[in-house]
C-alpha cells in the first residue's frame, strides 16, 4: 500500500481521537513525508531513508523537537502494522535512530535558599509587590492564581483558589 493512503488513513484516526495539536504536528510531518515517499510502498522504505528524512527535517531544532518527529513518524509505521499490514517491519525501530533522536536530558532546576527569598521579598518597595511574592512564596502560588485573588477568596489562614491551573474546581492554600 502506498504511503500517501495510509497517511489519510492514519490522519483521519487522529482526527477522531487526539487533541489539535498532535493532528498538526502529523499533518505537517506527514505532509513533507508524502512529498519525499508518498507514490512509494511503505514495505520499500528503509531505516537509513527514515534517517535521511529526519535529519532534513530536523535539522537545527532541538533535541526534544527531533524526538517528537522522530516518535510521530514511528507511530504513524506503527499504525499501519498494527491496523493495514501485520508483516510490516517499522523502519524506525532500530538501536541508531532511538539513540540519534533520544529525549533530552532534563533540566535540573536551581533551588533558592529560603534566605535569599527572605532577602528578595524584603527589598521590594512596593506593598503590592512585596504581598505578591509572600503569597507565591509561602503558599507556593502561581502569579495568575495571586492575581485572581478577590477579598471573599481570604478566610484567615486559609486561600481559596477558583479555577486552579490543575483543573480541579476549587483548591485551597493555607499560609503562615
Amino acid at each position: 500500500m502506498r504511503v500517501s493512503e495510509i497517511r489519510k488513513y492514519f490522519i483521519d484516526y487522529h482526527k477522531a481521537n487526539s487533541k489539535r495539536n498532535t493532528l498538526l504536528n502529523c499533518e505537517r510531518l506527514l505532509s513533507q513525508f508524502c512529498i519525499d515517499y508518498g507514490d512509494r510502498d511503505i514495505q520499500s522504505i528503509t531505516s537509513d531513508e527514515v534517517l535521511h528524512f529526519l535529519t532534513q527535517v530536523t535539522e537545527g531544532t532541538k533535541q526534544s523537537t527531533k524526538r517528537l518527529r522522530f516518535s510521530l513518524l514511528s507511530a504513524f509505521f506503527n499504525f499501519t502494522r498494527d491496523t493495514i499490514d501485520l508483516d510490516l517491519h517499522n523502519p524506525c525501530d532500530t538501536p541508531m535512530l532511538r539513540k540519534i533522536f533520544r529525549a533530552p536530558k532534563p533540566n535540573q532546576w536551581k533551588i533558592l535558599d529560603k534566605d535569599v527569598i527572605d532577602e528578595i521579598i524584603f527589598r521590594t518597595i512596593h506593598p503590592r509587590n512585596r504581598i505578591l511574592l509572600e503569597l507565591m512564596a509561602r503558599g507556593g502560588m502561581r502569579v495568575g492564581e495571586v492575581l485572581n485573588l478577590i477579598p471573599s477568596d481570604l478566610d484567615d489562614c486559609k486561600i481559596i483558589i477558583r479555577d486552579p491551573k490543575s483543573g480541579k474546581g476549587v483548591e485551597v492554600v493555607f499560609i503562615p
